[in-house]
């Protein structure tokens, strides 16, 4: 029988011998293994990272102080929303810290160990009673209402942002923060900024309402939907609505097992990270697309060419941050399959999926490798970093310089080409308006003359 203490002494030789290994490779192996350990790492350093990718080329591209403010403020707030809210409120306040108490002292840790599992999985497993399979899945929706403090966040971020701008620079005319008059002519209007104001105020109220219902109804579902068929179902309705959707369209004799697999997919249960619970794809859309119809109606309140630059940009950002990412990825593993490109690190699953091994398992791999082909584990190791170190990098080599650097630059392109326009027309229907009031006496004859 192994003893903790050799666990540990295990676990510290491993640590030891991956340093060893690693700290040979070449300089270039070197920055690859850094490069993956980021891709791996924390979510500490997934938000650093993440961040720098999407605010480092819009501050290049801003176009004013408060331009610049206001963005620096939407991205690392909005990174901290989707890296650290579902962990932190999900995980840790509600699941260990709150909801866990609600429950029965004999049962607390057994429905505790079911909340990262999905519904089916609780409900199939017979080794639970009934009782604990009702109260997780209560729980388990209760926890993700009381979460819903996340998209609401997210949806009224803009709204923080309008004030904090306003606040800090004076300013809510959209066309002075983005500093599209280089000559400065256009004045502050009172009447707006107090709207600004006012909107963002009665935003940010409703969302702390929303939010507070949210953790008092989950309370209350955490607390009693295990007592009830009805709560039941609202809860299960709750984690996973496209299952729901998809039995009550059968229910009304439309059959279509496309359709219903298609719907049963999107879920809002939260992820299973190694036990813990974290951030779903559904969570994710929904979080997303609240966040775009936010930043859409606070643009409302700043000016049309707000309006426009939201959705020139952010429907965009939106399907990338949801499919775009995973398609494209998926697109570039099966070129390099097709290539036969890396058959040591891309490997094709069951179910039709590629996927890499982790950056701590690629030195058993190499000396694997080593072994059969009478080569250098440290040498075996390098070619191995390199190539899974390319597989992730070119995907987010397209995020920093398509999602980042281009559609920052174009954005802010089409917005200047508006207000010229918009200018320009404004200017045209002046000089009309001066013309009319002052045109000789002769023309005006004569068109009386015509519309007689």
């Amino acid at each position: 029988m192994i003893t903790l203490n050799e666990k540990l002494n295990n676990k510290n030789n491993n640590k030891q011998s991956f340093k060893g290994i690693t700290s040979n490779l070449t300089d270039v192996a070197k920055a690859a293994d850094i490069f993956l350990k980021s891709q791996e790492n924390l979510s500490s350093t997934r938000f650093i990272q993440d961040t720098a990718t999407n605010w480092f080329p819009k501050a290049i591209f801003s176009r004013s102080k408060a331009d610049f403010a206001e963005m620096s403020f939407l991205e690392f707030i909005e990174s901290a929303i989707f890296y650290f809210a579902t962990p932190i409120l999900g995980e840790k306040l509600f699941r260990n810290c709150i909801f866990k108490h609600f429950q029965p002292k004999a049962l607390q840790n057994k429905i505790n160990e079911q909340l990262p599992k999905t519904v089916e999985q609780i409900t199939k497993n017979t080794a639970l009673t009934e009782e604990v399979q009702r109260r997780a899945i209560a729980t388990k929706a209760g926890i993700l209402l009381a979460c819903a403090i996340v998209p609401v966040a997210e949806y009224t971020l803009s709204f923080a942002k309008n004030l904090f701008t306003l606040k800090t620079f004076k300013k809510s005319n959209f066309n002075n923060i983005a500093n599209l008059d280089k000559n400065q002519n256009e004045k502050e209007d009172k009447a707006q900024q107090e709207r600004v104001e006012k909107n963002s105020k009665k935003q940010l109220k409703k969302a702390a309402i929303i939010s507070a219902s949210g953790i008092a109804l989950g309370t209350a579902l955490a607390l009693f939907g295990h007592k009830s068929d009805g709560l039941q179902k609202a809860a299960k309705t709750i984690l996973e609505p496209g299952k729901t959707l998809a039995n009550t369209i059968e229910k009304t004799g439309v059959k279509s097992d496309k359709l219903s697999n298609i719907l049963s997919k999107f879920s809002l249960d939260f992820a299973n990270n190694n036990g813990k619970l974290a951030l779903s794809k559904g969570q994710l859309a929904l979080t997303a697309i609240l966040g775009l119809f936010g930043y859409s109606k606070a643009a409302e309140d700043r000016g049309k060419l707000d309006v426009a630059e939201v959705w020139t940009r952010v429907p965009l950002v939106v399907f990338y941050t949801i499919f775009g990412s995973e398609l494209f990825e998926k697109g570039f593993t099966k070129i390099l399959e097709k290539k036969n490109a890396f058959p040591d690190i891309l490997k094709k699953s069951s179910d039709g999926t590629f996927s890499t091994p982790l950056r701590a398992e690629l030195p058993k791999i190499a000396e694997n490798i080593a072994k059969v082909k009478n080569t250098s584990p440290v040498k075996e190791l390098s070619r191995l970093t390199k190539e899974k170190a390319f597989i992730s990098l070119v995907p987010y080599a397209f995020s920093l310089l398509f999602m980042g650097f281009t559609l920052s630059a174009i954005t802010r392109l089409f917005t200047q080409y508006r207000y010229n326009k918009q200018l320009k027309e404004k200017t045209l229907n002046n000089d009309f308006n001066i013309y009319s009031q002052n045109k000789p006496e002769i023309f005006k004859n004569f068109e009386n003359l015509i519309s007689n």
